[in-house]
C-alpha cells in the first residue's frame, strides 16, 4: 500500500508537470529557427521591445523606491495601519487584470477620482506611456513587497542593534547592515516584479491601449501580430518565455543566497 500511494503521488505530480509543460513544448516545437528569425525581424518587435524595456525599468525603479519602505515597515511594525497597507498592495495579485484596468481608468481617467486634478495640471494619463508604467507598477508591486518583507524578516535584528551601540544612526544601521543582509531576497523580489511587469497585458490594454511605439508592449505586440503574422506572435511568445525562464532562474539563485545567510 505505501508503494501504491507513492506511485499515485508521483503520477499526479507528473500529470501536473505535463499539463504545464505541454503548451510550452508545443510552442517551442511549432517555431522553427527560420520562423523565429523572420518573426523577430518584423518592425513591431523592435518597437515593442524598446518600449517594454523602458517602461519596465521605470516601473521597477518606482516599485523598489516606494515598496522598500513599506516592506521594512511590514517586517518591523505590526500595527493595524501597516497590515491594512500590506493587504491593499497584495490585492492586485488576486484581482483579474481586466478589473485592474478598469480601476486604473476610474482613478486616473479624465473623469476619474484623480483625473480632474491631473487634467488641471495638464496631464492626460490614459492611453499614454505613463499609463503603461502605472499599470505595470500596479500589477507587479505585490511580488516585490512580499519578497522584500520576507527578506527583512529573516534578518536578525541583533545586527542592527550592535551597529547602534557603535554609534550608528538608525538610517546608517539600516543602509549598512540590514539592507545588505536582506539584499538577495530583495533582488529576487525585484526580478519577479520585473518579469510580471514585462508580461502585463490585460490592465495595460484597457488603461493604455495598444498604440504602436507609444503603449504597445511585447505582450500587446504579440496579440496584434496574431491577426497578421503568426510567426511574429510565436517569436514574441518564445522571447517572453525565455526571459521568464532566465528571470525565474535568477530569482531562485537570489532566494538560495538569502537562505544561506
Amino acid at each position: 500500500m505505501p508503494r501504491l500511494r507513492q506511485a499515485a503521488l508521483v503520477a499526479a505530480a507528473l500529470l501536473l508537470v505535463a499539463l504545464v509543460g505541454a503548451p510550452l513544448l508545443g510552442l517551442a516545437l511549432a517555431t522553427s529557427p527560420a520562423d523565429l528569425r523572420d518573426g523577430l525581424s518584423q518592425p513591431l518587435v523592435y518597437q515593442a521591445l524598446r518600449l517594454s524595456l523602458l517602461t519596465t525599468a521605470i516601473s521597477l525603479a518606482v516599485t523598489v523606491l516606494l515598496g522598500t519602505p513599506l516592506a521594512w515597515l511590514a517586517a518591523t511594525r505590526h500595527t493595524r495601519w501597516v497590515r491594512a497597507a500590506e493587504v491593499v498592495v497584495q490585492l492586485p495579485a488576486v484581482i483579474p487584470p481586466a478589473v485592474a484596468g478598469i480601476a486604473l481608468l476610474l482613478a486616473f481617467g479624465r473623469h476619474g477620482l484623480l483625473g480632474g486634478a491631473l487634467a488641471r495640471a495638464g496631464l492626460a494619463v490614459p492611453f499614454s506611456t505613463a499609463a503603461v508604467v502605472l499599470a505595470e507598477v500596479f500589477v507587479s508591486c505585490t511580488f516585490y513587497v512580499q519578497a522584500a518583507t520576507a527578506a527583512f524578516r529573516q534578518v536578525d535584528r541583533a545586527h542592527a542593534q550592535v551597529a547602534r551601540t557603535l554609534r550608528a544612526t538608525p538610517w546608517q544601521a539600516f543602509a549598512q547592515v540590514t539592507l545588505p543582509l536582506a539584499l538577495p531576497g530583495i533582488l529576487a523580489g525585484a526580478a519577479m516584479a520585473w518579469s510580471r511587469a514585462l508580461g502585463e497585458f490585460g490592465a495595460t490594454l484597457l488603461f493604455a491601449g495598444n498604440l504602436p511605439g507609444r503603449t504597445q508592449t511585447l505582450p500587446l505586440a504579440m496579440y496584434a501580430a496574431l491577426e497578421s503574422d503568426v510567426r511574429a506572435a510565436q517569436a514574441l511568445a518564445l522571447v517572453l518565455v525565455a526571459i521568464a525562464c532566465i528571470t525565474l532562474f535568477a530569482a531562485r539563485r537570489f532566494a538560495r543566497s538569502a537562505s544561506w545567510r
